[in-house]
């Protein structure tokens, strides 16, 4: 391959595709806290209170619910064209999206299927936004400031870690079996734990989205909330801390079933020699600090994605046994 990666920057947004938007606004605005920068009868896009850009959530109303897209914000307008030509030499399906034809504030953009069969968008110019940083008096729910991540369902962790190591990604923490077989990886851009995460299981499939609050309270009071307005069910997982990442956590289904992750409490990752951190899949912390269980649902379930013709993408089986799966990377399979 004569064309060098895209310059990533780190993880920018995520579409889904909801089938109820006034249920949807209800849970992402209403009790998690995100803030509204445009709506239609179509479409909602969404922001946390530290972002200065017009979106890191979008919500499309559809007859079924899946990912869309995830997306990349790259760092100069080149580096949108050399995303182009990395994933044309790949090989890969690769469409080019102008701006005004794409999603609403983003600039010209180039979406892709990636090697691992996943919706993925490289874009660089994005409409930004009033700063709300201090904006106090509009905070409640969860106060998410933030996307902070994806985490994907892959068959192959070990295709999956190469791959975004070729886009320049660095990995901060894997689960490793005994003779260093690759269970789940945490890879990141900007200098924090992760941008992206790798679990083994059936995919493509979107496992979850990760939203960060500041401190951990606003993660109870998420989890609280819930409770009070008896709509537990909602709650899928925690509070708990992760060995893996460190983070303090609440796992959350939308109305839709897509997962969210209420996050804090990780760790900075930006010194050129950081080294990655290898856990034992033998470790019962990796899932949970402090030795939760992890429920079934959590193994099994995980949103479809779509292909650049808005079908869905075919599901592979993972490499690993189901026995072997189930004690890595965090728990999931």
């Amino acid at each position: 391959m004569n064309t060098p990666a895209p310059d990533v920057i780190r993880s920018a947004y995520a579409q889904l595709i909801v089938t109820d938007l006034p249920a949807a606004r209800w849970f992402w605005v209403d009790m998690l806290g995100l803030h509204p920068q445009y709506e239609d009868a179509a479409s909602l896009y969404l922001r946390g209170t530290d972002e200065l850009t017009h979106h890191s959530l979008v919500l499309r109303k559809g007859e079924t619910a899946a990912l869309d897209h995830l997306a990349y914000r790259v760092r100069t307008p080149e580096d949108v064209g050399r995303a182009e030509k990395f994933f044309t030499e790949l090989g890969r399906p690769v469409r080019r999206v102008p701006k005004g034809r794409g999603t609403r504030g983003v600039g010209d953009a180039v979406r892709i299927i990636d090697p691992l069969g996943f919706p993925v968008e490289f874009f660089h110019e994005i409409e930004h936004a009033e700063r709300l940083i201090q904006r106090y008096d509009l905070r409640h729910g969860a106060e998410v400031a933030r996307l902070d991540h994806f985490n994907l369902c892959t068959p192959d962790i070990t295709a999956a870690h190469a791959h975004y190591t070729s886009l320049g990604f660095g990995c901060s923490e894997t689960i490793e079996g005994d003779a260093h077989e690759l269970y789940a990886a945490w890879m990141y851009r900007k200098q924090t734990v992760h941008d992206v995460a790798f679990t083994g299981g059936a995919g493509p499939r979107l496992h979850h989205v990760g939203v960060a609050t500041h401190e951990s309270h606003q993660v109870l009071r998420c989890a609280d909330l819930f409770g009070a307005l008896r709509k537990q069910h909602h709650v899928e997982r925690g509070p708990g801390r992760h060995g893996v990442s460190n983070a303090f956590y609440l796992y959350l289904r939308d109305p839709d079933g897509h997962r969210v992750e209420i996050y804090t409490s990780d760790y900075y990752t930006g010194d050129p020699d950081h080294e990655t951190y290898r856990w034992s899949v033998h470790d019962d912390r990796r899932r949970d600090f402090w030795g939760n269980a992890v429920i079934e649902s959590w193994y099994e379930e995980a949103t479809p994605v779509l292909g650049l013709d808005g079908t869905p993408r075919p599901v592979s089986d993972a490499l690993l046994d189901e026995s072997a799966v189930r004690i890595g990377a965090d728990g999931l399979g």
